[in-house]
């Protein structure tokens, strides 16, 4: 399959099936999210800031996504953000992760957010190399965070590679 008409826009409430959708393929892969599943669209509103949270499309149909969490809420990370990006199962590998990283990171930095966090499983090695692709580095692994709950993993504790990014034109 080709993507012939990759757009990307700004994420509508009206995209809740279809972000949480792809949301939930990346928690079935076993290698995106300590979750058994996906949030409800509620959950997912309060855990993301509005903007920028992006949503690529082919031909009209939503095949990834992308949106920025807090780190903490006291302010005093104000600048520092947890990027995701979630692309649908049929769409992986084929540039729909690197549009919207780009995308959202040329936003961010416009919003003063001077540095981007991933938490990544090491095994996801696709997202890693992504996220290298832009300027992510690795800061370290955190062992053992958590246990898998659920899936051919269950039981089992996972490590997460922390990477990070920091803007070269804001909050320097």
């Amino acid at each position: 399959m080709n993507i012939i008409d990759l757009h990307i826009r700004n994420m509508q409430d009206s995209d809740s099936k279809d972000v949480l959708d792809i949301y939930q393929q990346g928690i079935d892969s076993d290698n995106a999210s300590f979750l058994e599943k996906a949030p409800t669209w509620k959950h997912f509103d309060n855990s993301h800031i509005k903007e920028p949270r992006l949503i690529a499309t082919d031909q009209n149909k939503v095949v990834g996504w992308a949106a920025l969490s807090t780190i903490e809420t006291t302010g005093q990370f104000g600048g520092v953000c947890e990027v995701s990006v979630y692309i649908a199962e049929n769409y992986r590998n084929k540039g729909v992760g690197s549009t919207l990283l780009n995308n959202l990171i040329e936003i961010s930095e416009k919003q003063n957010i001077w540095t981007l966090e991933a938490n990544i499983f090491p095994e996801n090695t696709a997202s890693i190399e992504l996220h290298k692709k832009f300027g992510f580095r690795i800061i370290g692994t955190r062992e053992k965070v958590s246990m898998m709950k659920r899936g051919i993993l269950k039981g089992k504790w996972r490590d997460v590679t922390l990477m990070e990014r920091r803007s070269l034109v804001t909050g320097i």
